[in-house]
């Protein structure tokens, strides 16, 4: 067997990135520290409404004694069920002095599946939103849950009566009833670093969502490994904006990016509310800057986003999805400069393993490794070679980033890290190759990835190239199971028109669309089926949904 290339770390030399090992200290660490050394530095602006790091610890210890009186204890479960509100944010600090562990909890979930998570998580107080009230009632409460909090709106604001949904076998207070009365004094409860923090859950594409424990040390570590790769922070005098979902992966990163910096956090409860992003921009000029692609699209569409100051900032993260040269470019001339990053990862690896560069970004690639991570790409047929540089197989990554496994599913946690060279490595599923610098190119999900005739066939290498054409608004490429010929698959794409061709024939369109592909793309990339819709389906956080899109094409076929 080979020895692992890293050509990345020649790189890391030449633009000066530094590898520095896990500080292991935990949440609570760096926000008492924060208190300390700065407690009149702005530590979380919501709305009309800003906190001090001071006043924060003393917010996130009322609610940390508000859990106690509710049994939270170390190693309890706490769910945090909610949009982005501030008692979310206060919510991780809490568990973190509690010596507790949490889990996001989407508030997209029907009542079955909420169930299943609090069930599978062992939820023992639920945190949740005033509005979802009907959800957790529907639910059939399982045998842990003992308490649910009910947040409101406008609880950090002007404090209005919240209504309690109906749980005759459960208890539930109100966020304020239990947060005004408790003592603004804590003591936090030491934790190992590397015990479990977060149960952060996956998509579940393929099957019901598994629970990735993420300990102290992955999590708080893992935004230093993507920061050494961008210009160095400005400890103290960071804003940071990001309407990413707290209970994603990618969302929880960002904020505690913003904790272990001391930076200030702009808190935005709707990713889909631009005015509100851009009035907050206004306000507070951003120095980093994170979305998923289809929220940049809608910024860029708001004429408020080229009224903002992006004098100060220093990066604009990209991630969640591939983000096409089309929006990178707009977003660039609106920002004035490039300092857009692409960012790349999953719930599994904490969740960053590769990053852009600012100061040295290739078109087209994820970046490199983060620092400290180790990427190496392996046949997808087996796992067991490592690929040449610029050959595709499945992305590995290994390092401090990495989930400690999936929550009671041994079997599961096996098939995806597995041991190579006395070293554990995330089987990522994804696709992609390594040029001879360490940059990392993504091709695809392998899930997502087509056979046609013996051919691959990568749906994101196609739809970004359809991006570049006026008619299409976006698209997607999915595969349906080829009857005639075992193991291969039918090409369907899926096209939303831009506003100009909505009013033209389909047939006429169809035809063009399909002349353009012939002569831009190999044959066996060619669609059998073009299907014209109002809109392309995406998940909370802006991917494509192909799991929604699949069933359709299944339907169809």
């Amino acid at each position: 067997m080979s020895a692992l290339k890293t050509p990345w770390l020649a790189t890391y030399e030449k633009i000066g990135v530094k590898i520095t090992a896990p500080a292991n200290r935990s949440l609570a660490d760096y926000l008492e520290e924060h208190a300390r050394v700065r407690p009149d530095a702005a530590a979380l602006h919501y709305f009309s409404r800003s906190w001090t790091y001071g006043q924060v610890n003393a917010a996130a210890n009322q609610l940390a004694n508000a859990l106690s009186d509710l049994g939270v204890g170390r190693g309890d479960v706490v769910g945090l069920h909610m949009p982005n509100l501030p008692q979310y944010y206060l919510g991780l600090v809490a568990i973190s002095k509690l010596g507790a562990i949490g889990s996001g909890v989407s508030p997209l979930l029907a009542p079955p599946e909420l169930a299943h998570q609090v069930a599978d998580a062992r939820i023992k107080v639920l945190m949740s939103f005033e509005a979802l009230g009907p959800a957790v009632s529907a639910m059939n409460a399982p045998d842990c849950l003992q308490a649910v909090v009910i947040c409101g709106a406008r609880d950090m604001l002007d404090a209005p009566e919240v209504a309690l949904p109906n749980l005759p076998q459960l208890k539930a207070v109100s966020f304020n009833s239990i947060f005004e009365s408790a003592s603004k004094s804590f003591e936090t409860v030491p934790v190992d670093p590397q015990d479990t923090f977060m149960i952060q859950y996956t998509g579940g594409t393929t099957g019901k969502p598994k629970g990735a424990e993420l300990s102290h040390s992955t999590l708080l570590h893992n935004p230093i490994q993507v920061l050494a790769l961008a210009p160095e922070i400005r400890v103290g005098d960071e804003i940071f904006v990001s309407a990413f979902p707290l209970f994603h992966i990618a969302g929880l990163c960002f904020c505690l990016m913003a904790f272990v910096t001391g930076g200030s956090y702009e808190c935005l409860p709707d990713p889909r509310d631009t005015d509100r992003i851009c009035d907050a921009m206004k306000s507070r000029p951003p120095t980093r800057i994170a979305a998923v692609p289809a929220l940049y699209d809608m910024l860029v569409a708001n004429p408020k986003f080229a009224e903002v100051d992006f004098s100060r900032v220093e990066m604009a993260s990209s991630g969640a999805a591939p983000m096409t040269r089309a929006t990178q470019d707009a977003v660039t001339n609106i920002i004035g400069r490039p300092v857009m990053s692409d960012i790349f990862g999953m719930t599994e690896t904490g969740p960053c393993h590769t990053s852009n560069p600012v100061v040295a970004p290739k078109a087209g690639s994820v970046g490199l490794p983060c620092a400290g991570a180790k990427i190496r790409i392996r046949d997808v047929e087996t796992g067991l070679k490592d690929m040449p540089f610029g050959e595709a197989g499945e992305i590995c990554s290994a390092g401090p980033q990495l989930m400690k496994g999936y929550l009671d599913l041994p079997e599961e946690s096996a098939r995806a890290v597995r041991m190579i060279e006395g070293e554990r490595w995330m089987f990522t599923g994804d696709v992609g190759y390594m040029d001879e610098e360490g940059y990392v190119f993504l091709c695809d999900r392998a899930k997502d990835m087509l056979v046609v005739g013996g051919f691959k066939v990568f749906s994101v290498e196609v739809e970004d190239k359809l991006a570049s054409l006026p008619m299409v608004a976006s698209s997607a490429i999915i595969g349906t199971p080829d009857t005639r010929r075992p193991g291969n698959d039918i090409v369907n794409l899926y096209v939303a028109l831009s506003p100009d061709y909505r009013d033209k024939a389909e047939d006429s369109l169809r035809t063009e669309l399909l002349a353009w592909i012939r002569e831009n793309m190999a044959a066996y990339k060619v669609p059998k089926r073009i299907v014209f819709v109002d809109e392309i389906p995406l998940t909370p956080v802006g991917k494509i949904d192909k799991k929604k899109l699949r069933a359709a094409a299944m339907e169809s076929a």
